[in-house]
């Protein structure tokens, strides 16, 4: 059984850090590709940031520079290191992977970023 757990959320200033973990059980994440997406309301999921199991990196152009998606292979855990963080960064964040055409998804973290 897949399960994906969200943690690091939190309330933090304008300019402020967070860093959200996502924890794997039942699937080995070093040979995933793992994303992480953001859901603000009024607005539509979007992908934020996304490690594949090669260990190469995207992100969404408006975390470039600011946000760093991380793997640590013997935790089973992928990280979202969020720096510079601003008031539109505000959102539940998701962790998503797929095993076998399926698609697997955590329980989220709420980011708020005050002004």
């Amino acid at each position: 059984q897949v399960q994906l757990v969200e943690s690091g959320g939190g309330l933090v200033q304008a300019g402020g850090s967070l860093r959200l973990s996502c924890a794997a059980s039942g699937i080995i994440f070093s040979i995933r590709d793992v994303g992480w997406y953001r859901r603000a309301p009024g607005r539509q999921r979007e992908l934020v940031a996304r490690i594949i199991s090669l260990g190469q990196t995207n992100y969404a152009d408006s975390v470039k520079g600011r946000f760093t998606i991380s793997r640590h292979n013997a935790k089973n855990t992928v990280y979202l290191q969020m720096n510079s963080l601003k008031p539109d960064d505000t959102a539940v964040y998701y962790c998503k992977t797929n095993q076998n055409g399926r698609d697997y998804w955590g329980q989220g973290t709420q980011v708020t970023v005050s002004s």
